[in-house]
């Protein structure tokens, strides 16, 4: 069976639009692909610059870009065949926002977990208290964060309770206030402690003379005359001061005479 003159013409015709249509989207498609290597690389290459900047966010950071380039280009192709994309856009967006609401919550978390990696408000190692869990940064990524308490507890923290409660970060400075209280007895020389108090600190290296450290009497309490100490010192020393001086005061005051006293009742009683 031959074809007519006028089959032969529309097959060639469709051939010659539909055929050098098809080389063009898939030079297109290679274009796009190669273009999507070239900017994500360009994007992690950008970010990297930048001190701080945590190897999960810049991966997302180039995905994102990569798939961004390779839904212009398909929507690209589609219009080369003449194939309407307002409503195919229009239904993905109609997805996107179902799946946004369905994964709300794991999106909040996403989301907060990206400004903790931007900004680091704490960082691995960090000694932190979020939401009344105090601990150890040991891992951050888009998702969750992980703290290890002082006995060695894990403590999984989804990000979005990370961010936007109020958080304590003891590692942030370097400059820490080490302050301790001791009570001595009414019947001793306040002046006389304070002196020993103030040797002791003087003596320890650990201790800042700038900012001057604060030996003062602050209350008079039940049973005890108190004694407030504010001293300045290193973060890596805070611990370690506060635990020597407390030591070495109570081994001073003893050599003194200076009584710390501790609760007790005096009971009076009268002769009928």
């Amino acid at each position: 069976m031959e074809l007519s003159q006028q089959t032969v013409d529309q097959i060639s015709g469709w051939v010659m639009t539909y055929g050098l249509k098809v080389i063009y989207a898939i030079v297109i498609w290679y274009a796009g692909m190669k273009g999507a290597q070239l900017v994500r690389g360009l994007v992690e290459r950008a970010l990297s610059r930048h001190d701080g900047v945590d190897p999960s966010l810049l991966r997302f950071a180039g995905q994102a870009v990569s798939w961004l380039v390779l839904a212009l280009v398909a929507i690209t192709i589609l219009n080369l065949f003449e194939i309407e994309t307002t409503s195919l856009v229009a239904m993905l967006g109609a997805a996107t926002l179902a799946v946004g609401l369905a994964l709300k919550d794991t999106l909040s978390h996403f989301a907060a977990g990206v400004m903790i990696l931007v900004f680091k408000p704490f960082r691995t190692g960090d000694y932190v208290e979020i939401s009344g869990h105090a601990g150890t940064v040991k891992d951050v990524n888009l998702f969750r964060t992980e703290l290890a308490t002082l006995d060695n507890v894990q403590i999984i923290m989804p990000n979005a309770q990370a961010w936007s409660n109020a958080l304590k970060n003891y590692s942030a400075y370097d400059l820490r206030r080490m302050d301790l209280d001791v009570g001595i007895d009414y019947g001793a020389n306040s002046d006389r402690a304070i002196g020993v108090v103030r040797s002791l600190i003087n003596a320890d290296p650990r201790a800042f003379e700038d900012p001057e450290p604060f030996v003062k009497v602050t209350n008079l309490g039940a049973s005890s005359v108190d004694i407030t100490m504010r001293v300045w010192c290193k973060r890596a020393d805070l611990f370690d001061l506060k635990f020597d001086l407390t030591r070495a005061i109570k081994q001073a005051f003893d050599r003194e005479g200076i009584g710390i006293p501790y609760p007790h009742i005096e009971v009076v009683q009268k002769k009928a």
